[in-house]
């Protein structure tokens, strides 16, 4: 296989790649590295003995993921206050014509998943996402994870017992998502605490990751009192040149709000019974500095 050809090829399979990655680490950076690692080794390795690339890629860029899920826990033990994954743009990425198929793989990339997959073990966390959100059959995940099948049967049933159990239930049709955030942005941006509370679940839950760099909530807050006046109060004291732009992420609509032309926070909430479950203010910049020009 030529340099060209090898080039053609991993391009081909770059956004399964990108996809497993970001789903193994939830963070867009590390992703990108681990699959820029598996470019690199696809590049050098003896590409007359791999018969099937699309096997050979998976395979390195999981082991390499489950890799850097090891460090990049080790070291965010001491994370100021809650995490959030760092948005993936799915309108860019994942895309299929079956829209059933498409709504399989914005669930398993959706803020309230990815932060349940945070507490399973690499190995759980690898073979929930090849299997759910790529549809791997239980062999092919053996064979890539070198382990025999009914080891991979019991560490799928349980990584998805655990996220069953912990995964808040949400709305996935996209128009009514959409229709509640705007509804939401409007109550929220006019300080309308009345019109929020019409909108917030009783156990509504806010969770805001600014990661020690901006300001946001140290702890979740509960209950749509205390989420409703929080916004309230941040409405109060918003940036007068506040706007904000609508963007599809981890498979569903997002505000992305910006002041001075830079990504100021990105809000996104989930929706079930046409209540607004959970709210998601990301704040820490290194999460956003790369949605500035999208």
């Amino acid at each position: 296989m030529t340099a060209d050809l090898a080039t053609d090829v991993f391009e081909e399979h770059r956004p399964l790649l990108t996809g497993v990655a970001y789903r193994m680490l939830g963070r867009v950076a590390d992703a990108e590295d681990v699959v820029q690692e598996a470019w690199l080794r696809w590049y050098h390795a003896d590409r007359a003995e791999v018969r099937e690339p699309r096997a050979y890629l998976v395979r390195v860029t999981t082991r390499l993921a489950i890799d850097r899920l090891r460090q990049v826990r080790a070291s965010s033990e001491a994370y100021p206050g809650p995490w959030l994954p760092e948005p993936y743009l799915t309108e860019f990425a994942d895309t299929t014509p079956d829209s059933a198929e498409r709504a399989v793989l914005a669930d398993t990339v959706s803020l309230a998943v990815l932060i349940v997959l945070e507490s399973l073990s690499p190995l759980e966390r690898a073979v929930f996402v090849l299997r759910e959100a790529f549809g791997y059959p239980y062999a092919e995940i053996a064979a890539l994870l070198d382990r025999a099948e009914p080891a991979v049967r019991q560490l799928a049933g349980r990584a998805r017992r655990h996220v069953a159990e912990r995964r808040p239930r949400y709305e996935v049709d996209p128009a009514r998502r959409r229709d509640l955030t705007e509804r939401f942005l409007a109550a929220a941006g006019e300080g309308d605490l009345a019109g929020l509370m019409s909108l917030l679940a009783p156990d509504v839950r806010l969770v805001g990751d600014s990661g020690g760099k901006a300001k946001a909530p140290v702890r979740v807050l509960r209950t749509a009192d205390k989420v409703g006046r929080f916004l309230v109060g941040v409405a109060r004291s918003a940036p007068a040149d506040l706007f904000f732009r609508v963007l599809e992420v981890n498979g569903g609509p997002a505000l992305l709000l910006l002041s001075g032309g830079k990504p100021d926070s990105l809000v996104q909430v989930d929706i079930a019974d046409g209540r607004v479950t959970s709210v998601y203010v990301l704040r820490n910049p290194d999460k956003l500095r790369y949605l500035a020009d999208r």
